[in-house]
């Protein structure tokens, strides 16, 4: 894998789930706790062998910023190879939409950098997952493909904003449609994508200089029968956060112990950014159930099915059921909380109720007191 070059594509669309980016990336998202929705690809290539890796930044890129910085955290902060941040196309130089334009205003870094590198890996970094992406490399030389695309199996209710792929037997992709209808067994794309470097560089110089605005659609669902593509399934547990509500379900399916094992408990750990925080307070009227309670909290109520990130205060007498609460949100005496997702340094005061839809839940803003 040291042949390999990654990217992490951090352009993602996030008008669908604009309630908790509008100040910040889908990617860098709190999940699970502890971590941000990128610590998943970018810890998959580091486990995977992968020492060279390039950030395709987002246009608001302060909070991946913040989380990376040199990549210390998942041993990136190297003298040769390490972590590099790739800025985004500014308007004066291309306004038009799409992830395209990224590419091609950094392809002579990804070109002239480490001319050993034979491969490209790209991957978003909006998809939780732990993979070996060495697998892949494996099987992308043994079928001799120009491109090697991971799919998903879904089921209808968990894919519909996705590209689905049709695969023969032996792996050979034969049809890719975006957005088509969605079926149980659709093999769903991760948007994950590997390739050799020169394939790359052919692909967004192209696509770009005949018009081109998105990668996947323009360079290669048009463009698909330029090239021999093959499907690599993954068996994993996998979730695609593009909405308000796959964020909160995949939340709530993290509290499944299946989950958590096949994400967390493997052979390779899912690096973050380290905070040193005191563990947590459980108070004598503390009660808690089936719920991820992050170092810093101080519990006196009740928390049941809940995911409760750094610095969490819960008030004596407060229930919070269902929910997603944020770093450093303060639930005081007596406040209910069910269904609710509260982004950072929320106060909910003494006695409030707010209730909202398991598949519809109520979104608290980052910094409101209610």
């Amino acid at each position: 894998m040291k042949r390999v070059m990654g990217i992490v594509n951090l352009q993602e669309n996030n008008s669908f789930i604009r309630e908790l980016t509008d100040a910040r990336a889908v990617e860098s998202l709190p999940f699970a706790g502890r971590y941000r929705m990128l610590d998943f690809a970018l810890s998959s290539m580091v486990n995977s062998g992968i020492i060279n890796v390039g950030i395709m930044l987002p246009d608001y890129s302060r909070s991946v910023l913040d989380h990376i910085r040199s990549g210390k955290d998942w041993d990136l902060a190297r003298r040769h190879d390490g972590l590099y941040y790739l800025p985004a196309a500014l308007p004066k130089d291309d306004s038009r939409p799409g992830d395209l334009k990224n590419f091609y205003f950094n392809l002579d870094f990804i070109e002239h950098n480490n001319p050993g590198k034979k491969y490209v890996l790209l991957a978003r970094g909006s998809f939780v997952y732990n993979m070996d992406f060495s697998s892949i490399l494996r099987f992308h030389q043994n079928t001799g493909a120009d491109i090697t695309m991971v799919y998903h199996k879904m089921k209808s209710e968990s894919a519909g904003k996705n590209v689905v792929l049709e695969v023969a037997e032996n792996g050979l992709v034969t049809d890719i449609s975006e957005k088509p209808a969605i079926y149980d067994g659709s093999k769903v794309s991760m948007s994950i994508y590997l390739m050799e470097k020169s394939t790359f560089i052919d692909m967004v110089r192209n696509t770009y200089e005949h018009g081109g605005q998105d990668l996947l659609l323009d360079g290669v669902i048009r463009r698909a029968s330029k090239y021999k593509i093959y499907a690599f399934e993954h068996t994993g547990y996998m979730a695609h956060i593009d909405s308000t509500a796959a964020y909160y379900k995949a939340s709530m399916d993290i509290l499944q112990p299946d989950n958590w094992e096949a994400l967390f408990m493997g052979a390779h750990p899912v690096y973050t950014k380290v905070k040193d925080e005191v563990p947590v307070q459980y108070k004598e009227t503390a009660v808690v159930k089936n719920s991820l309670v992050a170092n810093g909290c101080i519990v006196r109520g009740e928390v049941e099915n809940s995911v409760l990130f750094r610095g969490v205060r819960v008030g004596k007498g407060a229930r919070i059921k269902n929910s997603i609460i944020m770093q450093r949100c303060e639930i005081r005496d007596g406040a209910l909380i069910e269904n609710v997702i509260c982004d950072k340094n929320v106060v909910i005061t003494k006695d409030k109720w707010l209730k909202g839809a398991e598949n519809y839940p109520l979104i608290v803003g980052k910094n409101v007191v209610i």
